[in-house]
């Protein structure tokens, strides 16, 4: 397949144009670490944004910098860190899951798939974080959108759009991100042997208490062994990640051995939580072998679902919200496992699988035909010759 690396998003503006012109269409890419994750793309030319990289402004005052979308993130990391500062959503790296080394995503790979972790059942996911971008839609015009200059010409949210788009909108070329203040100390409560009814209904009660846990999960047997071979008898553990200041953390543990007083408990300090919650994020529990699934739940529907689901490798983040689901990819299975998620308000996406279960099963969850509508009208808006990412969503985006 053709390969093109424009120099700047003035030329991959003529690039677009050209491709209009000529009927073709483009694969996006950065560093190509999440090339395996939505539906195989059915384009011409690969767009290669690698040679768009670097940070165009940072304001550590302001809690603000803008970068180029090739940027990769552990440059951006690093600068934050610098300055004791970090990106709130916390990212995780995907790559050694879908099967690619790590530590090569990019700026805009990690907003265009919605790279959001465990700290976000706090300070929310990508799409509140995201402030503004610059991108190059159908036609080849390059538009700013949000930041310090506003051009809202479609009437929609565009930064916000961008996030989870996977490609299919536009091409972004510069983001504009919020940041955020690293905590002086983190650590974690950790709710020991116990099995996932208690273990997450736990969770929920301590995102309602005033502790503002930036860390809920909880690791089943199965995962926790994978995760920590010295706890290889425990039939799970719930997660309770509190930072701040020494005084406010020594405060937030109080809090939560008077709450759970009658369950086992452990803490864990500063570095043993960074390891384990950014392993949680990474997906490192399930290695790179075997079909993937992520769930999206109401946190109370988790238990239940998991009960349903019957004995499989599976682990839950965000108070149970989010659950990473190790199932074989069939159209049996899928169907199934829809029926059961909507049954309980929620859905499934297929994270990983071989190509060709990835062309036959639906990646994400299939929409209504009153949204897929919307879906379309948007994609019309944005790309109407359907340059960008075909196929990668669904057949019709």
């Amino acid at each position: 397949m053709q390969r093109l690396t424009p120099a700047d998003d003035r030329e991959a503006c003529a690039l677009i144009r050209d491709a209009a012109t000529a009927g073709k269409s483009f694969e996006i890419s950065g560093a190509g670490t999440k090339r395996n994750l939505g539906r195989p793309v059915s384009a011409s030319v690969i767009l290669d944004l690698g040679r768009l990289s670097g940070v165009i402004d940072y304001q550590p005052e302001e809690l603000v910098f803008s970068a180029k979308a090739g940027t990769p993130l552990v440059e951006i990391e690093a600068m934050l860190g610098a300055r004791n500062q970090m990106l709130g959503f916390e990212p995780g790296d995907w790559a050694p899951v879908l099967g690619v080394a790590a530590g090569r995503q990019t700026l805009a790979g990690a907003i265009a798939a919605d790279v959001s972790g465990p700290r976000r059942v706090q300070r929310g996911g990508v799409r509140d974080h995201v402030i503004g971008c610059r991108f190059i839609n159908g036609f080849g015009e390059l538009i700013r959108a949000g930041g310090p200059v506003i051009k809202n010409v479609t009437g929609f949210d565009i930064p916000k759009l961008m996030c989870g788009a996977f490609g299919t909108l536009g091409v972004v070329t510069e983001l504009t991100l919020r940041v955020l203040p690293r905590p002086v100390r983190e650590s974690t409560v950790v709710l020991r042997h116990c099995r996932p009814e208690a273990g997450l209904a736990a969770l929920i009660r301590a995102a309602q208490i005033p502790v503002e846990a930036t860390g809920l999960a909880y690791l089943p047997g199965e995962a926790l062994r994978r995760l920590d071979s010295a706890n290889s008898t425990s039939p799970g553990q719930a997660l309770i990640r509190v930072d701040g200041s020494s005084a406010a953390i020594a405060e937030k543990i109080e809090v939560l051995k008077q709450e759970f007083r009658l369950m086992d408990l452990a803490i864990l300090g500063d570095v043993e939580t960074r390891i384990l919650f950014r392993r949680i994020g990474d997906g490192v529990a399930f290695g790179a072998e075997g079909d993937l699934w992520r769930l999206n739940l109401p946190a109370a529907a988790a238990a239940p679902v998991m009960a349903m689901l019957g004995d499989l490798l599976w682990l839950a983040d965000w108070a149970g919200g989010l659950v990473w689901l190790q199932m074989p990819a069939t159209t049996e299975s899928a169907a199934e496992l829809r029926r059961i998620t909507a049954e309980f308000g929620g859905h499934a996406s297929l994270f990983r699988a071989p190509a060709e279960a990835r062309r036959q099963i639906p990646v994400f969850e299939p929409e209504p035909p009153a949204r897929a509508n919307l879906t379309k009208a948007v994609k019309q808006a944005f790309d109407p010759k359907n340059l960008f990412n075909p196929g990668r969503m669904f057949e019709y985006l």
